[in-house]
């Protein structure tokens, strides 16, 4: 893996990568960690999704039934970006939708060359020339959703050809030199794929250099609940990651435990939040509730005074180390309606759907596991490897 990095990736990327996402991210941490200890609190990490937009139509996916999509401005995008640096936090995750999609996304890459980013994408769009565009800005890596073979992969994405053209953008990626990750929602349908060695050994002879495993959670228009892991399954794979980061030359990541092997929710640790592309401000993209919203005032402001993230906070460790909208659906619809938060789905209902909708098992009910390999657990409890996205 350290050979592929340093002598097939493209120079400057690579230097963005160590400098913009190793050594600032971690200095990100350490400033998140100081105020945390003084009493004062803004997330190390920002997730940003930029658009409603999406060419595909999946499973589980939250954006998707909106009465009207929204698109972030450019200046919006540039403000939090703005702001987030002046906290001294680097690092912004950017979904969508398909960012991909975003028609300001490379000019807002290129004006921040001093931060990093992880670009969430299908990969239907990444073609040789967006590729060749995101290794001049130099400071993104791509992360290539794969979600199963040729039978499975068009079902759970709603398209066509879908392994084919992922197969392709994964390609495009790694030839350009770019540091690419392939990340896999694992659910019931893709669970044989996602644990096969066959499958981990094609990533790393097309040269990606990280694979990051999601547990798949039932949210948005089309949960398809029935694709949830059972508490044996989330078991399996867990044990899976922790033996698989002792056995292949490429990096293993999750967002879901610590190094010891407790469940960890990074919302209710305040570590990462959502801004959706409206500008409300969420504590992750499944929960889709806000108080707040960019704007009405500084994001420093917003993070220091908003009850409702702060109570959210106090409470979800109370009932769970795993995902409450998992765990107990009907126990998040009373927490915000208790805080009167505003609905950010576009859909409307989803106090409703959370009330009908029956708890499943989720990473915070299994007996901890804890990592094997040093540099795992170093990472987690010095850096949170997982970074938290979603799933």
């Amino acid at each position: 893996m350290l050979k592929q990095l340093l002598f097939k990736t493209d120079r400057k990327c690579l230097y963005k990568f160590v400098y913009n996402m190793g050594v600032k991210g971690t200095m990100s941490f350490n400033r998140y960690q100081k105020r945390l200890k003084k009493g004062e609190f803004f997330p190390a990490f920002h997730f940003i999704s930029v658009t409603d937009d999406c060419n595909l139509n999946c499973q589980g996916c939250w954006v998707m039934g909106k009465k009207k999509n929204s698109r972030m401005s450019a200046e919006l995008l540039d403000q939090i970006i703005t702001e987030t640096k002046a906290q001294g936090s680097y690092f912004f995750g950017i979904l969508g939708g398909e960012p991909l999609l975003y028609k300001p996304l490379f000019d807002i890459f290129q004006k921040h060359q001093d931060c990093y980013f992880q670009l969430f994408t299908n990969g239907t769009l990444l073609s040789g020339e967006v590729a060749e565009k995101l290794r001049k800005c130099a400071n993104v890596t791509p992360l290539i959703s794969f979600e199963g073979d040729e039978q499975v992969a068009d079902v759970r994405r709603g398209g066509n050809d879908i392994f084919h053209r992922t197969q392709e953008a994964i390609q495009h990626a790694t030839n350009t030199g770019l540091v690419t990750g392939v990340a896999m929602s694992v659910c019931k349908s893709n669970l044989e794929l996602a644990l096969s060695e066959k499958f981990i050994q094609s990533l790393i002879d097309k040269g990606v250099l990280y694979l990051w495993y999601y547990v798949y959670r039932p949210v948005g228009e089309n949960a398809t609940i029935e694709l949830s892991l059972s508490k044996e399954e989330i078991q399996q794979l867990r044990l899976h990651m922790v033996e698989a980061r002792t056995k292949y030359n490429i990096a293993i990541i999750d967002a879901y435990w610590d190094g010891d092997g407790n469940g960890l929710c990074p919302a209710a640790s305040g570590l990462s939040h959502h801004i959706n592309a409206s500008g409300d401000i969420e504590p992750c993209p499944v929960i889709q509730f806000a108080k707040d919203h960019i704007g009405d005032k500084p994001l420093a402001e917003i993070y220091q005074s908003s009850e409702f993230l702060k109570e959210l906070k106090v409470e979800i460790p109370r009932k769970t180390s795993g995902c409450i909208i998992m765990e107990d659906p009907q126990w998040l619809a009373n927490f915000v309606e208790k805080h009167e938060a505003n609905d950010t789905s576009g859909r409307e209902n989803e106090v409703e759907r959370l009330r009908r909708m029956a708890p499943v098992s989720s990473h915070g009910s299994g007996i901890p596991i804890p990592e094997k390999k040093w540099i795992y657990k170093f990472a987690k409890n010095r850096a949170f490897f997982g970074l938290g996205a979603y799933g």
